[in-house]
């Protein structure tokens, strides 16, 4: 694997854990088990190394998460409004803690083969495109808005845009916002996006992580 260079800029994530898990029977997905661990700490491993600051967005008792030593962040609305609730939580917070840092990497709590350098890739892309200011991951020919790298200037109306409803899908969002793809190749033959979304996802990845 060719060698890529760190962003220039510092860079905050935030890894997404605040959905209902339907289809996971309502289970709590960042706490499953896998492979003797929970899915957080398999993301955390693969995303922490690649940012300055880490915040987890996440619904419900804060205290369960207390092992992994992050910041949680609870959606700021009553109803459950997907991802972009999570990004906006990051964003409000990180106005805050580190009004500095320029840009929020996002990635989804069940994407475990996320790519190590997913980050630097997506940071390369807005270096190149001065006119972008979200850069989102794509494989198989298939684009993940999720996986994504954020210039923080203007992220402040997700609130906004969720509030009056003007703002709901993730991948509208990122187009409207202007956004560069980038294509990441199988890691081991296997989507590093694939979402674990169903029992059988998790059990069907059991054993082929690292």
């Amino acid at each position: 694997m060719a060698e890529t260079t760190p962003p220039a800029l510092p860079v905050a994530g935030v890894i997404l854990a605040g959905g209902l898990g339907r289809r996971m029977g309502g289970r709590d997905k960042a706490l499953l088990d896998l492979d003797g661990r929970p899915l957080l700490g398999h993301v955390i491993d693969r995303f922490a190394p690649q940012v300055a600051r880490l915040y987890l967005s996440a619904n419900g008792a804060a205290e369960r998460f207390a092992r992994f030593r992050l910041p949680v962040l609870p959606d700021p609305f009553d109803e459950p409004l997907g991802p972009l609730a999570g990004l906006a939580a990051a964003a409000a917070r990180l106005a805050v803690d580190h009004p500095e840092i320029e840009l929020l990497a996002t990635v989804a709590v069940d994407t475990p083969r996320l790519p190590r350098d997913l980050v630097a890739r997506l940071a390369a892309a807005l270096d190149h495109d001065a006119s972008a200011r979200v850069a989102v991951a794509a494989s198989r020919g298939r684009i993940h808005p999720v996986a994504a790298l954020h210039r923080t200037v203007g992220l402040d109306d997700v609130i906004a845009g969720l509030a009056d409803g003007s703002i709901r899908r993730v991948m509208r969002y990122v187009e409207a916002r202007g956004c560069v793809v980038v294509a990441f190749a199988d890691e081991a033959g296997a989507d590093p996006f694939a979402n674990l979304n169903r029992p059988e996802d998790l059990a069907e990845i059991a054993g082929k992580t690292d």
